[in-house]
C-alpha cells in the first residue's frame, strides 16, 4: 500500500520502520521542523526525520500540517498514517488520500484521548491499557476504531517501559491491520471519554501526606519525564525508582511501624515516611548531580533529621 506517514518523536520510529519492512511503499514522510531538542544551541532533526532519511524516504517538515495538503494529494498515497505527529490535521488534509488517515493511539479509546495517555493511565491506577488503530477526524481522538489490543500494566514498570511495549505492539498491529483497512468496518467509540492532558512538572511533586500507592504511581508515571520530585533544604531531588518498603526489607528497616518517624522524614536507610507507610527511594537524582542509590544519597546528608516540606504545607 502507498502510504504518507506523519510522526515526530522516537516513539514514531518503530512503526515507520515496521511498515517499510512489511513492504509498504511509504511515498512521503511528514514530521515537525528541525528544532532545538537538547541543551545545545543548535537545532536537530526529529527522530522520525533522521530515521526516514536513513531509509531513503522523502521528508517534508512544515510548520503547519495544512501546508502539505497538495503534496500528499500529489504523492499518490492511498492512506495516511499518523503516530504522535503533534498537530491536529485539518479536514482538507484528511481528505487528500482516498482512504483517509488512521492514527496509532496508545490507549483503549475513548479512555485517555489526548497527549499523555500512557502516563494518565498509570496515574489513575488503571490495571490495563492498550493500543488502537483508529480513523482520524478533525477533532481529538474521536474517530471509530479499526483494531485494538489490550495490555496489562505491570505494577512495577515505568511509563517509559510501558510505552516501549506499546510502541512495539502498536507497530505490529499497524502492519496486521493496514492490508485489511478497506474491508474493515470500524466500531464507533462507546463509553464515557476521559482526556489525557499534557503533563505538568508540578503534578509530580511527591507530597508526603499522600499514600505510598499514590507516590509510587507518580514515580512510575514520571519516569523518564518529567520525573517525580521533592525539595529538601532548597534542593530539588528527582526520584526515578522506588518501592513500598515492607517489614524485613533492607531498605525498610523501620517499615514495621512508620509512625516512629514524622510524615515527610527521610529515614537513615533512604525511605520517605508517607501517610500510610514507607516509600523506599531506590534511585534519586539531586539537582546538578547524577542518579544514585537512595540509601547512598541519604548517608551523604549526615545523621541529622531530613524532612521534606511540600510547598504551601507545614509537615510536623
Amino acid at each position: 500500500m502507498r502510504l504518507a506517514y506523519f510522526g515526530t518523536p522516537a516513539d514514531a520510529v518503530p512503526p515507520l520502520e515496521a511498515l517499510v519492512r512489511a513492504g509498504h511503499d511509504v511515498v512521503l514522510v511528514v514530521t515537525q521542523p528541525d528544532r532545538r531538542r537538547g541543551r545545545g544551541k543548535g537545532v536537530d532533526p526529529s527522530p522520525v526525520k533522521t530515521a526516514a532519511t536513513e531509509l531513503g524516504l522523502t521528508v517534508l517538515t512544515p510548520e503547519r500540517a495544512r501546508e502539505v495538503v497538495d503534496a500528499v494529494a500529489a504523492s499518490g498515497a492511498e492512506l495516511g498514517v499518523v503516530v504522535a505527529f503533534g498537530q491536529i490535521l485539518p479536514s482538507a488534509l484528511l481528505d487528500a488520500p482516498p482512504l483517509g488517515f488512521v492514527n496509532l493511539h496508545f490507549s483503549l479509546l475513548p479512555r485517555w484521548r489526548g497527549a499523555a495517555p500512557v502516563e494518565r493511565a498509570m496515574l489513575a491506577g488503571d490495571a490495563e491499557t492498550g493500543v488502537a488503530v483508529m480513523a482520524v477526524e478533525p477533532s481529538l481522538d474521536t474517530g471509530p476504531v479499526y483494531a485494538e489490543e489490550r495490555v496489562g500494566i505491570d505494577p512495577d514498570e515505568s511509563a517509559g517501559a510501558l510505552r516501549a511495549r506499546l510502541v512495539q505492539i502498536g507497530a505490529d498491529l499497524l502492519v496486521r491491520t493496514l492490508p485489511r483497512i478497506a474491508d474493515i468496518q470500524p466500531r464507533v467509540q462507546e463509553g464515557e471519554p476521559t482526556y489525557a492532558e499534557k503533563l505538568r512538572v508540578d503534578e509530580f511533586e511527591l507530597r508526603p501526606r499522600s499514600t505510598v500507592g499514590e507516590l509510587l504511581r507518580l514515580v512510575r508515571a514520571g519516569n523518564p519525564k518529567p520525573g517525580a520530585w521533592f525539595e529538601l533544604d532548597g534542593v530539588r531531588v528527582k526520584v526515578w525508582r522506588a518501592h513500598a518498603a515492607e517489614p524485613g526489607d533492607e531498605a525498610g528497616a523501620h517499615a514495621a511501624d512508620p509512625a516512629d518517624e514524622p510524615v515527610g522524614t527521610i529515614t537513615r536507610d533512604g525511605s520517605l515516611v508517607a501517610a500510610d507507610g514507607l516509600l523506599a527511594l531506590d534511585e534519586v537524582q539531586p539537582a546538578g548531580k547524577r542518579p544514585m542509590v537512595g540509601a547512598d544519597w541519604r548517608r551523604g546528608l549526615g545523621s541529622d533529621p531530613a524532612l521534606v516540606t511540600p510547598a504551601g504545607e507545614d509537615v510536623p
